[in-house]
């Protein structure tokens, strides 16, 4: 069965770093695109970046773009993300996840993710 692993999670500083990781197992991780998505307290999930299935499409929110950098290593079934200048407003926990389909792409709808990582939280406050 499909297995989401996220790790990397914390208590960070308004402007500090905090990398994630997903480790990913139970199918054909390179055929499929993978996604962040968040939920702050009292607001729905929202998805956040993904990745395409071979890394060479992404796609990001505003409220993330030019902080947020989602990468994967389909040699390790790993999708990364590596978030710099952290905010108040990142406060969530952060969920990796994959579609349902392997012809599901990356893209700013979010459709389609059916497989979902246990969540992590990472809290930005000084």
């Amino acid at each position: 069965q499909v297995q989401l692993v996220e790790s990397g999670g914390g208590l960070v500083q308004p402007g500090g770093s905090l990398r994630l990781s997903c480790e990913a197992s139970g199918f054909t991780f390179d055929d499929y695109t993978m996604g962040w998505f968040r939920q702050a307290p009292g607001k729905q999930r929202e998805g956040i970046v993904c990745i395409s299935k071979s890394g060479d499409s992404t796609y990001y929110a505003d409220s993330v773009k030019g902080r947020f950098t989602i990468s994967r290593d389909n040699s390790k079934n790993t999708v990364f993300l590596q978030m710099n200048n952290l905010k108040p407003e990142d406060t969530a926990i952060y969920y990796c996840a994959t579609p349902e389909a392997p012809w599901y792409y990356c893209s700013g709808f979010f459709v389609g993710y059916d497989h979902w990582g246990q969540g992590i939280q990472v809290t930005v406050s000084s």
